[in-house]
């Protein structure tokens, strides 16, 4: 089994892959996303190649290779199993069981975590909106988009990326969280702002393009 270590830079190699259309990671990111000095980084990067589990370009970048992928997915499936057990299971709130689940992720045996699956009844996305991958190392493509990117018109907020403790409360306080519907009235060009519809708010809220860079949405059809 991979040592905590090399699991964290397998999923932050996987996680910048899925931002970049599996292109090439540059080690700066990958440095970047995990808070380490880019030579610590880059002395990984020869130690996941010597493990066979990337394909590493000095200068160019790194990419997972089919190894990499696999084991990168079981730590991602654990951690959102980890999540969604610790809300369903546990009643943590939502916004708060990162962190935990980092540290989790790492200590629970495989046995320990088919359990939860069962207990859960085989989720298939966690708390905040995420896929989880199958046991067979299986990922649905959920078809989302995200909302800075959407036209006007009515949506079903699908997922959540930022896991900020006090963005995530900050949503909860005006009742978005993963099944809630809103409507994306208009783009404030000028300012970066959208503005949304929400129910239960009386009135449009302005929510800003980061914000709206990290809430992924599908299209509602409206009844007629």
């Amino acid at each position: 089994m991979p040592s905590s270590t090399v699991e964290n830079y397998l999923k932050a190699i996987w996680s910048l892959q899925a931002q970049g259309g599996d292109e090439l990671v540059p080690v700066g990111q990958v440095a970047e996303k995990l808070s380490v000095a880019p030579g610590t980084a880059t002395t990984m990067m020869n130690q996941l190649l010597k493990m066979e589990l990337v394909d590493y370009i000095p200068r160019a970048g790194v990419s997972l290779n089919e190894a990499g992928r696999r084991a990168a997915l079981r730590v991602i499936r654990r951690h959102r199993l980890i999540e969604t057990f610790l809300v369903e299971i546990m009643k943590l709130d939502w916004a708060e069981v990162h962190d935990d689940a980092e540290v989790l992720e790492h200590a629970i045996s495989d046995r320990l975590l088919e359990r939860m699956d069962e207990m859960l009844e085989h989720p298939t996305h966690d708390p905040h909106g995420a896929p989880i991958p199958t046991s067979q190392g299986e990922i649905p493509s959920d078809g989302n988009a995200i909302l800075s990117e959407c036209r006007p018109g009515d949506y079903t907020l699908k997922r959540v990326r930022e896991n900020e403790p006090s963005f995530l409360q900050w949503l909860s306080g005006l009742g978005l969280k993963p099944g809630s519907e809103l409507t994306l009235v208009e783009r404030n060009r000028e300012a970066d702002t959208l503005s949304l519809m929400i129910p239960n708010h009386s009135e449009p809220l302005q929510i800003s393009l980061p914000a709206a860079q990290s809430l992924m949405v599908k299209a509602r059809a409206v009844s007629s």
